[in-house]
């Protein structure tokens, strides 16, 4: 009894972000985020390549083998720090061989610039189901002008120690990574690609990584699902609205802004009801569970937008339009209540309307939609609301502008619920700036005791 009470008080501590050495009039900000579900393969991955041969059994997960997942910072910094995840897991995972560095080219690194990365001091760390742990701070020599790294991808090693069960992850990741043959053994050390034999457009077991920055940095967290996920958009293009925003403020705030993605596919408000590793669902959990790990749990976010609802709608979600606002209100008051700090932004849900998916796109759930709407836009509870439906609503068909159906992912015909490129770029353009302004207070925390 007396060595489980050690070690559940040690996976505790190891979840928690370490002190920072960070240097005077600096601290961490959280750089990019891919929030968990799982486990794999149940989600709503896009352009995947076929998997069987990276993971023949998915109940066996990784076998001795090692991952080399490819994130793009919006913030750059001298030293980072990872956070590993087995939210999703079924048994203890070891990780070891854990590098972070900066992506050349395919899985290849800058020559020099792969760097070890331990946890408490000790390369090594296991993780119990439903856990997860940060990385120590890891200095990054080749960040000496972080300005200059805009745009480029810092690459993540880790090898997976004996075989990892069934694997904790976030599905849509739109982003090529790289992993090794199953008991191919600790690779990541190496900075050639010779050992990464196959390709994911998923991250796994990672799920966020946080940069040293000046005190006046902020994060901006985008919220929701596959609209925010990216569904549609290009391929290793970063052109997902909230990427889209992010260029826009940096070009008014430099290296002191970042904004990072909390979107999941298929994800849902008000459901589903029950999740977990025995009962999972494509779309992740419900928001509100992931409200603490996803938000509350990083550092250095200001700003949150909710763009999300219209899976609630769907014939897989089957929510009322007062669940789903009652549902919002008590997620958007859990966050003020422990962040009185934070401006919560709502969005309005764009237009699903003559889909061709077979669980969207009829009249009754267009109808739920604009209720929605109606309450973001006038019930007060927001700091701020985006209306994306203005954007996207082509008032012809109400649905989606014909020019932001077409598939930008795969090509294609596109379905009618997710908006492409184009759309992305039209939503991401028409988000007043000045609602994301640096020490702007919530209004609502501001007239709260």
């Amino acid at each position: 009894m007396r060595l489980l009470v050690h070690f559940m008080i040690a996976s505790l501590l190891a979840a928690l972000p370490q002190a920072a050495s960070a240097r005077d009039g600096e601290g961490w900000v959280v750089s990019w985020t891919g929030s968990v579900q799982g486990p794999y393969p149940v989600g709503n991955p896009s352009a995947q390549p076929d998997q069987k041969f990276a993971f023949p059994d998915p109940a066996t997960g990784a076998r001795n083998q090692t991952f080399r997942l490819m994130v793009r910072p919006d913030l750059w910094g001298r030293q980072a720090r990872i956070r590993l995840s087995n939210a999703f897991g079924k048994q203890p995972v070891t990780f070891d061989g854990v590098y972070v560095g900066l992506q050349s080219s395919s899985a290849a690194l800058l020559r020099g610039s792969n760097r070890p990365v331990t946890f408490s001091g000790k390369p090594t760390i296991t993780i119990p189901p439903g856990g997860s742990a940060w990385s120590d701070p890891v200095a990054l020599p080749f960040a000496k002008q972080p300005d200059d790294l805009a745009g480029r991808r810092l690459a993540v090693s880790f090898h997976i120690a004996g075989d990892s069960g069934p694997m904790t992850w976030h599905a849509k990741a739109l982003t090529t990574s790289y992993v090794t043959a199953p008991g191919a053994g600790a690779k990541g050390a190496l900075e050639d690609e010779s050992a990464f034999l196959y390709t994911t457009a998923s991250w796994f077991f990672l799920d966020a990584v946080e940069m040293t920055a000046p005190t006046d940095a902020f994060a901006i967290m985008a919220f929701g699902d596959s609209i925010t996920d990216g569904t549609a958009s290009t391929m290793n293009g970063d052109d997902r609205w909230p990427n889209v925003l992010s260029r826009r403020l940096k070009a008014l705030h430099g290296n002191k802004v970042a904004v990072v993605n909390g979107g999941i596919g298929g994800n849902q408000i008000a459901g589903p009801a029950e999740y977990g590793p025995d009962k999972p669902f494509p779309g992740g959990p419900a928001s509100g569970r992931r409200l603490d790990r996803d938000v509350l749990a990083l550092s250095g976010i200001s700003s949150l937008i909710w763009l999300e609802g219209i899976n609630d709608f769907s014939k897989n979600g089957n929510a009322s339009t007062d669940q789903v606002i009652a549902a919002m209100k008590d997620g958007v008051d859990r966050l003020r209540k422990k962040w009185p700090h934070l401006r919560i932004i709502g969005a309005t849900v764009v237009s699903a309307l003559g889909s061709s998916s077979a669980a969207h796109g009829f009249p009754e759930q267009d109808a739920k939609r604009k209720a929605l709407n109606d309450f973001i836009r006038t019930s007060g509870t927001f700091d701020g609301v985006i209306d994306f439906d203005k954007t996207t609503l082509d008032p012809q068909s109400g649905g989606l502008r014909p020019e932001f159906v077409p598939d930008s992912t795969t090509g294609g015909a596109g379905d009618k619920l997710h908006p492409n490129r184009t759309g992305y770029l039209a939503m991401g353009q028409a988000i007043d700036l000045n609602l994301f302004k640096p020490g702007r207070a919530s209004r609502t925390a501001k007239s709260k005791d």
